[in-house]
């Protein structure tokens, strides 16, 4: 009776280490993502009054080239301290072409259509990343569009068509001439990320994050340097205030480099669909910012926007991938074909 009770006493001992570990480790994950989605909410507010308050000399093409050039020298010296990695000849193709989309026309055609529009604007915008994923998935990669899908990309369209139709009419001080335009380029640069994650997914599961990036940053630092080389080079960097360059090191060391390695940690830990709903959290954080910053407003029409493209973005979560509807089909086959007693 007494050894009975110490091998359970074990057992619950054993069990309890290993779901605390578990659980321990899930908040590493939480902490990775809400760190990533922080620092991309007060991204948006950030870039814009740089771009705003630089004196009128820093312009969105010169933004992204010292983002890229900045976090391409990040990404190699974390290479120094992590796993050498050697990369396939064949994949150094796959990787220019990852960067164009992943890096070059992705954050490129974001800081210049933040440029014309607001920061939350172009917040809201970044949610409809999955929906826009899944769309292109589909057409891709086949996966399957079900009814919660197809009700998920109504509202995210709805909210976005609402944003963008609208955004020439309200807005603060940090609104453009254009901000029509903005929020079009905001939703091109979603749409070139999500035919990265698409795309390149067999590449992006191939190598570490370090070694994806440090190749696909200096790939897109040299494709990027012929549009900002004039710029750059006609920048008066004496003049520049030190908070604009407090806030371009921000987009560079914040949310870039440090946001891009935080992700991994919150892929390797939660479910993809928890991953994907801290993307709620960037529109908020870039609302309050900016509110306090006193560069927009928050009225009734972004409230309904928010609200349209977060339930669009929940139901497209919450709908099951080609890979699970494969795996319950084949379980109820095998239901099926089991024999009875």
């Amino acid at each position: 009776m007494i050894i009975t009770f110490k091998l359970y006493l074990c057992t619950k001992i054993n069990k309890d280490r290993v779901f605390n570990n578990m659980k321990n480790k899930s908040y590493f994950g939480h902490i990775a993502m809400f760190s990533a989605n922080l620092m991309w909410g007060l991204n948006s507010p950030i870039a814009k009054r740089a771009l705003l308050f630089g004196g009128g000399v820093v312009s969105s093409t010169s933004l992204t080239l010292f983002r890229m050039f900045g976090a391409c020298i990040l990404f190699w010296i974390a290479s120094i301290f992590t796993k050498k990695e050697h990369v396939h000849h064949d994949d150094m193709l796959k990787l220019f072409f990852a960067a164009l989309f992943g890096v070059v026309l992705n954050q490129g055609t974001f800081i210049y259509g933040l440029s014309l529009t607001s920061p939350i604007d172009a917040s809201i915008v970044t949610t409809t990343m999955p929906i826009i994923t899944m769309i292109v998935a589909a057409l891709y990669l086949k996966e399957p569009v079900t009814g919660k899908k197809l009700i998920g990309i109504f509202f995210g369209a709805s909210g976005a068509l609402i944003l963008i139709l609208t955004s020439k009419h309200t807005g603060g001080a940090s609104r453009g001439t254009n901000s029509y335009l903005g929020d079009l380029l905001c939703m091109t640069a979603q749409l070139s990320f999500a035919i990265y994650l698409t795309f390149f997914k067999d590449l992006i599961s191939k190598y570490s994050p370090i070694t994806l990036l440090k190749w696909m940053f200096m790939y897109a630092s040299i494709c990027f340097i012929p549009f900002s080389y004039h710029d750059v080079s006609s920048l008066a960097y004496s003049t520049l205030p030190w908070d604009v360059i407090l806030d371009i090191m921000y987009v560079v060391v914040c949310s870039t480099f440090l946001a891009y390695v935080c992700v991994p940690i919150g892929q390797k830990y939660l479910r993809p669909t928890v991953v994907s709903m801290y993307n709620y959290i960037q529109p908020i954080v870039a609302a309050i910012l900016t509110v306090l910053l006193g560069m927009d407003t928050f009225g009734i029409t972004k409230l309904v926007a928010v609200i349209c493209v977060f339930s669009g973005v929940y139901f497209v979560t919450q709908s099951k991938s080609k890979a699970q509807l494969d795996a319950f089909k084949a379980q109820q086959e095998a239901n099926d074909n089991k024999p009875t007693e």
